[in-house]
């Protein structure tokens, strides 16, 4: 907890993986950050997730082209392609120990159309160089252990982690470059003093900076007017089995992540230990009781028959955040504020590009130009009603009825 006004170059609100990755960034630069969380680092979905490091956004690559043109396009497809090596890169580099494993990324489809759809999008990353392969439901049904999907493809760019690890790795990181971290520290009131930002915090402690970085994603709240309504805060919800043994040597044997497409959508790894960890969206609300996770539990028994009757030996849920577009959004709404969020899903490999991206901008290095645009704040229309939008989105109960059968 930070107890005592400070100055520094930048104010980071928010110890994410934006908040964490900026910081870092900035640090080297020999930039003095202060980074203050409401929490804890990786408090949030950053520390529960479920460890997937994806390098593709919601669109596909042509078309972004088609929504942007190709000057803006082909820069944000390369941002977001490299995601992912950013990501190992700073594990290596800094040395954090969050098992990391890069076997590749599994999108699997339940229909033959929508294998043919995936196979689309795999050739369009094919034609980037990226190593891509396109597979039938034979070729699924031996990498994933399941008899369940069609077909789909392998992006062999991604990876996964342990996410808390990770997120406490790049705190140690950003401590060892010479910047502070303070948890337990909500920001309450942010305004203009002159040429600084004063932050005043719930402890008492005020912090007096040139520039301030909002990195709170799926937790924004009101400390900036209108910002918290440009994206829908959805739980993501994740289940982790007891450690398989050899009843899970079939199951995504290459260690591959994998996530289906379309209809059902859920996500899911091995970790470390051998445990099955699988996700997919939860309920508006936070989770009060185990049943909160009952469709998850029931879809590991639909999609893994030889799994019916495992245990479940962990259960969390952390909030992503859904923009309108399905886009990151970076914002600088006012001289010396900048701030990202609404990363759909993918926050492990975005946010961290993000938060590099933002740590150049705010520096005013333009050497290293942003590949996201940087747009305007527009609330979603009609955002008290989110819960409703999240509710309709989520139709777990009715699909995996559709498995069973």
């Amino acid at each position: 907890m930070l107890t005592e006004t400070t100055k520094v170059d930048v104010l980071v609100v928010g110890a994410g993986y934006t908040g964490l990755s900026t910081a870092l960034h900035l640090a080297e630069r020999g930039t003095s950050v202060c980074v203050l969380d409401a929490r804890q680092p990786g408090w949030g979905a950053s520390g529960r997730n479920g460890g997937q490091v994806n390098p593709t956004l919601k669109h596909d690559p042509d078309e972004l082209v088609r929504i942007y043109g190709a000057e803006r396009a082909e820069p944000l497809i390369e941002a977001v392609s490299r995601s992912a090596d950013l990501v190992f890169d700073l594990i290596q580099r800094h040395g954090i120990d969050c098992q990391p494993v890069r076997s590749g990324w599994l999108q699997l489809g339940y229909s033959e159309a929508a294998v043919r759809s995936m196979h689309g999008r795999a050739a369009q990353w094919r034609q980037r160089k990226v190593p891509v392969e396109m597979l039938d439901k034979a070729q699924v049904g031996a990498r994933v252990g399941s008899d369940a999907f069609e077909g789909g493809w392998l992006d062999g760019r991604a990876g996964v982690i342990q996410p808390l690890s990770y997120a406490r790795g790049l705190a140690a990181a950003v401590l060892k470059m010479g910047a502070s971290i303070h948890g337990e520290t909500k920001v309450t009131a942010l305004e203009r003093q002159g040429a600084k930002w004063v932050a005043t915090t719930g402890s008492g402690a005020r912090v007096s900076a040139d520039q301030v970085v909002l990195a709170t994603n799926g937790y924004t709240d009101g400390l900036w007017p209108g910002l918290a309504k440009t994206v829908l805060a959805a739980n993501s919800a994740i289940v982790a089995t007891q450690p398989l043994g050899r009843d899970g040597d079939s199951i995504l044997a290459r260690g591959e992540a994998a996530s289906t497409s379309q209809r059902l959508l859920l996500y899911f790894r091995k970790d470390a230990q051998g445990r099955l960890i699988l996700g997919g969206r939860g309920h508006f609300h936070d989770p009060q009781d185990a049943g909160y996770f009952a469709h998850l539990e029931r879809a590991v028994g639909l999609l893994f028959p030889q799994l019916r009757g495992v245990r479940f030996d962990y259960r969390w849920a952390g909030r992503v955040a859904v923009t309108r577009d399905f886009m990151p959004h970076l914002h600088q709404p006012a001289p010396g504020v900048s701030m990202a969020l609404g990363y759909n899903g993918r926050g492990v490999a975005l946010a961290t590009s993000m938060g590099r991206d933002l740590a150049a901008l705010v520096a005013g290095d333009r050497t290293v130009p942003c590949a996201f645009p940087i747009t305007p704040i527009n609330p979603i229309p009609l955002h008290g009603l989110q819960r409703f939008y999240v509710a309709a989105g989520v139709a777990w109960y009715s699909l995996l009825d559709k498995l069973s059968q």
